[in-house]
């Protein structure tokens, strides 16, 4: 071989190895991205029976604290009616406060400790059995080996894990009711605070919101959610002011669905 046809084979394999280098560093700037899709799920009136907790539970949880006497006595005697109401009363209200301060008591503090009472009051009437779950959550047994799943609810969180306990619902990745108190209350939906969390837990950047309420669609839609509607006996003739992505009557119908949103 001559010496410019040694210098020519010599140019045109550094030229192939030129190559074959670029396309590894560039095979390797080019990683491979996985999107992890979520169906989550409302709890009352979705999984469970009902549309929410019997208010009364609130009520006996005030109850629960004059029998405890944990914040003094006395003082029940000299409240008010309305005073009284605003205690027995699911919401952190300005009346709530008003009667705190009435009976000289710090009005998170107190509201928290009523909520806790509920709670396990709301505990107490799922044990007894007040209410159960909806044949339909067979649904989520052919979810569960294809989709990542999880329930984010307003009921408060020990409640909501005691569902998921005592029913046997084994097919939730991640379990989220709100918390107890007044920041608890204040996330609750519409706000998207749970959902969004949720989301974060389960490593989900897209997805889904199942849920029987006009809050459920719009706490969706904030969370960059897509939002199933649906309907029970309880909410049959609901209007909503934010049109869900989907409305179904049976969560059995739900796959069908979720092939046509994803």
């Amino acid at each position: 071989m001559t010496e410019s046809e040694t210098d020519a084979a010599t140019r045109a394999q550094s030229e192939k190895d030129s190559e074959t280098n670029t396309a590894a560093h560039s095979n390797s700037e080019t990683p491979t991205t996985e999107t992890t899709f979520a169906v989550l799920f409302d709890m009352d009136g979705v999984i469970l029976k009902g549309r929410g907790a019997d208010p009364i539970v609130h009520k006996h949880a005030f109850e629960d604290i004059l029998e405890e006497q944990e914040w003094g006595q006395g003082w029940e005697q000299s409240l008010s009616q309305s005073h009284r109401s605003a205690f027995e009363q699911y919401e952190y209200t300005e009346e709530f406060v008003t009667a705190c301060e009435a009976i000289d008591v710090d009005p998170v503090a107190f509201y928290a400790a009523r909520e806790e009472r509920s709670a396990q009051r709301i505990v107490d009437r799922i044990a007894d059995g007040h209410r159960g779950v909806y044949s339909d959550i067979d649904a989520l047994n052919t979810l569960a080996g294809e989709m990542t799943l999880g329930l984010v609810s307003n009921n408060y969180h020990p409640a909501v894990q005691f569902v998921v306990d005592h029913f046997d619902i084994d097919r939730f990745d991640h379990v989220r009711g709100r918390d107890i108190g007044v920041d608890g209350f204040r996330r609750r939906k519409p706000d998207p605070h749970y959902l969004e969390e949720t989301l974060d837990a389960l490593g989900a950047d897209s997805g889904v919101y199942v849920g029987d309420r006009g809050t459920d669609v719009v706490a969706a839609h904030r969370a960059g959610l897509e939002s199933v509607f649906l309907r029970r006996p309880h909410n049959s003739v609901a209007t909503l002011d934010t049109t869900p992505t989907a409305s179904i009557d049976d969560l059995r119908n739900l796959p069908r669905v979720l092939e046509q949103i994803k």
